[in-house]
């Protein structure tokens, strides 16, 4: 994976970028979360979206009840045996948003510089000059002059299908306003996004609780993205609730940015959750578009900083209905890597779109190819700048490896770990080799019974840069007082060989700790 790594500072001979890319197990280091949905829940196209590097699927419960998540749940589970490639599960909750309902699901035509009312009143018809909200407060949150955003499931953007309302005036529990944009919208839900005002309704909701302690228990989930994340006591509520139910206290909670007032807050917010994702869709209509990029490229650097996942939602819109990205997502894509982000979200893209397999597989390569010139030199010295010195036992361990597989240009990092942080803390330091991380379950019990920990943090990894995980056998312990570990090694190497990484003569750096000493070693593979 060294050997065509370039830099765009260095000179590029032009022909070179016309060169194929070579096909690989790992299609990319970034991983891709896929939302699946009406358009994405057959056996046959969730596998196929798997094979094109899909790592994490999402369930989002802003729309569609929990029979209908848990069929395509059910066909991700025969998708995952049948392909051998692992899958973590993500439950995105509706939070606070704001919703506008078409009971009758026929298409509303709004004409630009007409009124249109806004209305909590649900038992009224949604027609040209009336629609209504789930939301009873609206008009006592914005004033005259507000700008009221109203799109299809997930903002698309395109004037077409989408429109802006400016506040007029408020009468009573109504708003009216001013539609600024002729458009037409169709379907049963479209979200409403009022631009920085604060929605005084709670980030976990009532039906999110109830979502979470029915659907997610029983599936136990490897991952709760808890949307319009505004404060860190948001994060702290929410794993005050998973952590009263059951295996779910091993769930992780990625903080979705939606809003200004999640980024005002956001420092906070990173300390207390265990991955971030930016909500652009959302993100664009609350700052100026000017704006969008800098808090994209100032807060995935604070996550790399901190060694938690970056996600990176709303980057190929267009492939909802087209077979090929617009040149400006093909680069948004790329400079998302660039960045540093860890993952890459498709919402609308594989849920309700035309083409999933294809929009996974034309992000992953995308990302691939954004990979071979991210300057890894330049992003280990800026990590190890700022983590300062002395550095603690781990990270400098974690360093260390990263350090000796690029210089001894190492094929692989093969990291023994139990709870996953010494994986992680590798991943963090960007090595431009995959790290094929063995966790090795730990016996537990809870006095009624033994279980075994560790797939709870395999699939947790899956969401991590460059850090791609196998499960080994219980019988193996991850610190080891001799060489027990060397069978493990084995599988993990025969793991590598078979996926087309690791090839005869190459070079592995191995992380391990044996008794109480963590270890670096070099192999060098025979035959």
């Amino acid at each position: 994976m060294n050997s065509n790594h370039l830099l765009l500072e260095e000179p590029i001979r032009m022909a070179s970028i016309l060169e194929p890319s070579k096909p690989s197990f790992f299609p990319a280091m970034t991983k891709i979360v896929g939302t699946l949905g009406p358009k994405s829940r057959t056996v046959e196209i969730i596998s196929d979206c798997l094979k094109a590097g899909m790592s994490v699927a999402r369930f989002d419960f802003s729309w569609g009840d929990k029979e209908f998540h848990q069929e395509t749940l059910e066909n991700l589970k025969i998708a995952v045996k049948s392909t051998k490639k692992l899958c973590a599960i993500m439950l995105d909750t509706g939070g606070p948003e704001l919703q506008v309902v078409n009971r009758a699901e026929h298409p509303i035509f709004l004409e630009a510089d007409t009124k249109v009312i806004l209305t909590p009143d649900h038992n009224k018809q949604a027609t040209a000059n009336l629609l209504p909200i789930n939301f009873q407060g609206l008009s006592k949150a914005v004033k005259k002059g507000d700008t009221i955003f109203i799109g299809q499931y997930l903002f698309t953007g395109n004037e077409t299908t989408s429109v802006w309302l400016e506040v007029a005036e408020l009468s009573g529990d109504d708003v009216v306003c001013l539609i600024k944009n002729s458009a037409t919208l169709s379907g049963s839900l479209y979200t409403l996004h009022v631009s920085q005002i604060r929605i005084d309704m709670p980030t976990l909701t009532d039906k999110d609780k109830e979502v979470i302690s029915t659907w997610g228990v029983r599936n136990k989930i490897d991952f709760l993205s808890l949307s319009y994340t505004r404060h860190a006591e948001d994060i702290r509520h929410a794993r005050d609730f998973l952590s009263k139910l059951g295996d779910l206290n091993q769930t992780q909670i990625y903080a979705k940015i939606e809003n200004i007032e999640g980024l005002t807050h956001f420092d906070e917010i990173l300390q207390e959750a265990d991955g971030v994702i930016f909500s652009r869709g959302n993100l664009g209509i609350d700052l100026p578009p000017e704006k969008v990029f800098l808090f994209q490229k100032a807060a995935v650097y604070k996550c790399n900083m901190a060694g938690k996942p970056a996600v990176v939602t709303r980057v190929v819109d267009s492939m909802t209905d087209n077979l090929r990205p617009t040149r400006a997502e093909a680069t948004d894509v790329a400079n998302a890597v660039l960045d540093g982000s860890d993952a890459i979200i498709l919402g609308a893209e594989t849920l309700r779109g035309l083409y999933p397999v294809e929009t996974v597989s034309t992000v992953g390569k995308i990302c691939a190819e954004a990979e071979k010139v991210f300057n890894q030199d330049l992003f280990f010295k800026k990590t190890v700048k700022f983590v300062g010195e002395p550095m603690t036992h781990l990270e400098s361990i974690a360093s260390s490896a990263v350090r000796a597989a690029i210089k001894v240009k190492a094929s692989a990092i093969i990291c023994f770990t139990s709870s996953g942080r010494a994986a992680r803390l590798i991943a963090k330091y960007r090595p431009t080799m995959p790290v094929i991380s063995v966790v090795i379950p730990r016996l537990k019990t809870n006095q009624l019974k033994w279980t075994f920990s560790g797939a709870f943090e395999a699939r947790q990894s899956l969401i991590v840069r460059g850090l791609f995980p196998m499960l080994a056998d219980p019988r193996h312990p991850a610190e080891s007082k001799s060489s027990t570990n060397e069978s493990v090694l084995k599988v993990a190497l025969d793991h590598g060989k078979a996926s087309g990484v690791i090839k005869p003569h190459d070079r592995v750096v191995v992380c391990q700790k044996l008794g109480d000493a963590s270890v670096v070693k070099i192999l060098e593979l025979d035959d």
